[in-house]
């Protein structure tokens, strides 16, 4: 199958009006210049690689879009995994923690979240794109260890994120914001909230070596396995040592621009969402992702809780990027390719999956479709697809 008269993002330059063919599901020759009777024309239209998305919180609110209004499992995966296609991702890593006492407690404990997580793995191969899992733990979850090495040894598990959500610190450092916000949610007094909190710094103190412990272990299993960790809401220079010291290569959604610098000082990759990228400032008044790109630490692009802001990020970067576009969807396709451990994919080059999104800078930025493993999983109309199917015997699934 040619796509032919495309502006190519590769890793490291932009084919103003280039040919790419697809065989075998594989990216199979690219050319500079357009082709003759192609099976799709794009008429000048972006051609970027799939985007990869390492850290999506989705997948609850598909499940339970009202509090106590629960959907099926695999209902919830099946509208995810639309919308995903839909903006341009094909490489998804489901977000799920292991996080009683947090808002979404209910759907964080131990036995939803392994079913959720063996859900997604189970639905695989009815997918439009590739879903792995990011399972979440609390520091001050007691079965950490026992749960980490469970699902690992399974092979459920893609990426492991650390997480210490304990108030004053990370993205919780306002303590009166926090009570604030957990007296207004659960219809409490702010001095009840505010001894909650007290409380809960109280018990990390008590338990603050053990749990240094238990996560040299949790890294050490992993490493074992393969798979990488990711530490979570860095906030200070000590913290990013102790990360990188127990073997994390991820430093996801760092909260200051001190904590983001040294992580890249010490070779760990920063990751930040696109809404905040998009936005260009934190919901929760934290680093904004702007400013870490500007500041030359910015490594990796996460949908977080917006798959859509994905494209319309890429596009807000490339206007200060040093590389341009090439730069900024390196972002959300080689960055994260080489962080995760996915050889196979990342970049539009020979020999390597034909994931592919199709996009233009209609509006903030719109994606017209989207291939997986050369097969089209998406397409909005705005192209003239009708001769794939004529052409080539395989069926093309549409969302």
């Amino acid at each position: 199958m040619w796509l032919s008269d495309f502006q190519i993002v590769l890793s490291n330059r932009v084919i103003e009006r280039g040919a790419l063919r697809i065989e075998d599901g594989l990216i199979a020759e690219i050319n500079e210049t357009p082709v003759a009777n192609a099976d799709i024309e794009g008429d000048g239209l972006i051609l970027l690689p799939g985007m990869i998305d390492m850290h999506g919180d989705m997948i609850e609110r598909e499940i339970e879009p009202r509090p106590g209004v629960r959907m099926p499992m695999d209902m919830g995966l099946r509208d995810l995994d639309m919308k995903l296609a839909t903006a341009g991702i094909t490489t998804a890593y489901a977000s799920l923690s292991f996080a009683p006492g947090s808002t979404y407690g209910h759907m964080r404990s131990y036995d939803f979240t392994s079913a959720l997580i063996r859900a997604v793995v189970a639905a695989r191969p009815n997918l439009l794109i590739d879903h792995r899992v990011h399972a979440r733990f609390e520091v001050t979850f007691p079965a950490a260890l026992s749960v980490v090495k469970e699902l690992v040894s399974e092979g459920a598990v893609d990426l492991v994120s650390l997480c210490d959500h304990t108030p004053g610190q990370g993205q919780y450092r306002d303590l009166d914001l926090q009570a604030a916000n957990i007296s207004r949610n659960k219809g409490i007094s702010p001095q009840a909230a505010m001894e909650q909190l007290q409380q809960r710094i109280r018990d990390r103190q008590e338990t603050a070596g053990d749990m240094t412990e238990t996560l040299r272990a949790i890294t050490q299993y992993c490493a074992m396995h393969g798979v990488p960790v990711a530490s979570h809401d860095d906030d200070t220079v000590e913290k990013v040592t102790l990360m990188d010291q127990l073997g994390a290569n991820i430093s996801e959604f760092p909260v200051t621009l001190e904590a983001a610098e040294e992580a890249h000082r010490r070779g760990m990759l920063n990751a930040m969402g696109a809404p905040n990228a998009l936005r260009g400032q934190s919901y929760s008044g934290n680093l904004s992702a702007r400013d870490a790109h500007a500041a030359g630490v910015l490594d990796l692009l996460a949908a977080d809780y917006h798959p859509s802001a994905m494209l319309p990020a890429v596009l807000v970067l490339a206007q200060t990027d040093p590389d341009g576009l090439s730069g900024a969807a390196r972002l959300t396709s080689l960055n994260p390719a080489r962080a995760l451990g996915l050889e196979d994919r990342g970049e539009i080059r020979v020999g390597l999956r034909a994931d592919l999104a199709i996009a233009s800078r209609t509006g903030v930025g719109q994606v017209h479709a989207t291939f997986s493993r050369g097969r089209i999983v998406h397409a909005d109309g705005t192209l003239d697809v009708s001769g794939v199917g004529r052409r080539h015997e395989h069926v093309i699934r549409m969302s």
